[in-house]
């Protein structure tokens, strides 16, 4: 059996494999479908299931220990961490470091809360910039911006609410790919889909977005 499998029941004709980018494998599948005939849909694609978790895993990070030397992303540019002890707590970029100081050097929760709380202002205060210059090309309020950890994507749209969802490790990007991401989500407050309307009016107003989601995707 395969780790990180999910099989989901539901009212379709054919069936469906998809290995998502988090190493999840998701298996939908008619409601009436045998465990017998799941078995072989997973035996026969088994190789390509490995050949994209393989591909997959190849952009998984470790996870941080949070020690002095380690590298940090913001902005398209890496950081050395830089941990200190101090009585007052603070983290700050200084030159090619992010200095974190706090009284306990080895308290690995603290120096993550820390880091991760400097990210989401950053993120906050950076986003809202963006946004505010790119309205004023779409000429549409954005009545909420949501920004949290996503897995499998870096931002979303909910156009009848006006709603902009923004992954917070986008931050760590370069800036014109942070730009790219979020005019695309607030271009789907005037075009819905991933039609052609979408892509011309995207291409009219950003004509390098193709290269800027590539250095979306490679930076």
């Amino acid at each position: 059996m395969l780790d990180n499998l999910q099989i989901i029941y539901k009212s379709v004709k054919n069936i469906s494999i998809k290995v998502k980018p988090t190493l999840e494998v998701v298996l939908t599948v008619p409601t009436n479908t045998t465990q017998e005939k799941i078995d072989q849909i997973l035996k026969k694609r088994h190789d390509w299931i490995l050949a994209q978790l393989n591909y997959f895993k190849k952009f998984q990070q470790p996870a941080k220990e949070l020690v002095s030397g380690e590298s940090f992303a913001y902005l398209g540019r890496n950081y050395r961490l830089k941990v200190s002890t101090a009585t007052n707590e603070s983290i700050k970029l200084i030159g090619g470091y992010l200095h974190v100081n706090l009284s306990d050097k080895s308290d690995h929760n603290k120096k993550l809360q820390l880091i991760e709380t400097w990210y989401k202002q950053k993120a906050e205060d950076y986003f809202k910039k963006v946004i505010a210059k790119y309205t004023k090309i779409v000429k549409q309020e954005v009545a909420k911006i949501s920004i949290r950890k996503m897995k499998t994507r870096w931002g979303s749209c909910n156009p009848k609410k006006s709603y902009i969802n923004l992954n917070l490790d986008l931050i760590k990007k370069h800036v014109l790919a942070i730009e790219y991401v979020i005019f695309h989500e607030l271009v789907h407050l005037i075009h819905y889909n991933h039609d052609q309307k979408f892509y011309h009016y995207l291409a009219t107003h950003m004509p390098d977005w193709k290269i800027r989601k590539l250095k979306l995707e490679t930076n």
